[in-house]
């Protein structure tokens, strides 16, 4: 998603694999400790991983050259974010029904390139998915407040018809980062052109002044 768009303006990608279950966010935050141990990177995700990239920001200002973001999804605690309700329920449902059963019922109810999209990610999380799941649900994304001791260029990427991760959230991202910028996009333009969402937030980082900061 982000790959290519980021090289078109000279960014190399560096994607850390996931550890699934209890570990999943913490080791995350520790694969960008190491990624910026010699220099500031531009850290970026999707969803949660739009969440994490965001808390690490915060508490490394010095380490972080800039953030791409897209589908932020809630501020602070999640309560009854969209988002949290639907990981729970996805949850919920490979607790009961086991992955194949959890899949086949996406697979129903949602389009084809979201159900293969969901396939493709949570069978490579294996044992630790109900854990990953439950965990991103919980956990507190960054407050308005925390967000804006970011001062560094922030792009933030959503679809305007997305109900899971309201473009809601993500003008308030927009609104609390003192630096920033929002493209927006559509699902069903994502489902056709992958890199759709990626190309979105990284034209909000060049239009935050992205190009502007070594990174």
């Amino acid at each position: 998603m982000f790959e290519i768009p980021l090289a078109a303006v000279g960014v190399r990608t560096h994607t850390p694999a996931p550890v699934p279950g209890d570990r999943l966010a913490s080791a995350h935050l520790a694969a960008l400790d190491a990624a910026a141990a010699d220099a500031p990177v531009l850290v970026g995700g999707v969803s949660f991983g739009a969440h994490l990239a965001a808390e690490w920001a915060v508490a490394n200002p010095a380490r972080c050259a800039g953030l791409v973001l897209a589908l932020p999804a809630w501020n602070g605690p999640p309560g009854d974010a969209p988002a949290a309700l639907s990981a729970l329920a996805s949850a919920g449902d490979v607790a009961r029904l086991g992955l194949r059963g959890a899949l086949d019922g996406v697979a129903g109810s949602a389009p084809a390139w979201l159900a293969g999209e969901l396939e493709r990610a949570w069978t490579g999380y294996g044992d630790g998915l109900v854990a990953s799941l439950e965990l991103a649900a919980g956990r507190a994304a960054p407050t308005l407040e925390q967000l804006a001791t970011v001062r560094v260029p922030a792009g933030i990427a959503a679809c305007v018809d997305d109900p899971i991760h309201p473009v809601a959230a993500a003008r308030r991202w927009a609104a609390a980062l003192p630096r920033s910028a929002v493209r927006s996009t559509r699902l069903d333009v994502v489902g056709v052109d992958p890199e759709a969402l990626g190309r979105a937030a990284v034209l909000a980082w060049v239009d935050a002044g992205g190009l502007d900061t070594p990174t």
